[in-house]
């Protein structure tokens, strides 16, 4: 078991390092089953969000030498399921579960996706003008 769960973090960690390669895995296994770019490109997203946590968490730990913006995107992502579900409640009467995570994968895609890219320009920059 504890060989399975080592390979699985280790899987995590390669795909984590450079999380758009997971991306254009997924979605080419995707569109190669449904044929479908749009739902390829959605499930893509939604997968690629999960190792975008770790890729920005990482970077922002390296970087800054704190774990706090790692806690910071898990806060954030509560409180939009939160507000998510406060609005659908208020609009339907009901919570869908699934409407929520999918949004939830969308937006943090794009989200993590503009602070990926600011963190792999500061720590480029960093590493070029450390002495």
């Amino acid at each position: 078991m504890n060989v399975l769960i080592g390979w699985l973090h280790q899987l995590y960690m390669l795909l984590a390092l450079v999380p758009f390669v997971a991306f254009f895995i997924v979605w080419t296994i995707a569109y190669w089953v449904s044929r479908d770019k749009r739902k390829a490109t959605h499930l893509s997203m939604d997968i690629t969000t999960l190792f975008l946590i770790g890729s920005v968490a990482f970077m922002s730990r390296n970087l800054f030498g704190s774990g706090m913006l790692s806690w910071t995107i898990v806060l954030l992502f509560l409180v939009a399921a939160g507000l998510l579900g406060n609005l659908q409640n208020r609009l339907k009467g009901r919570i869908d579960m699934m409407k929520i995570a999918r949004t939830l994968g969308r937006f943090g895609f794009l989200v993590l996706t503009a602070c990926y890219v600011l963190l792999l320009v500061v720590g480029i920059g960093k590493y070029m003008f450390e002495p």
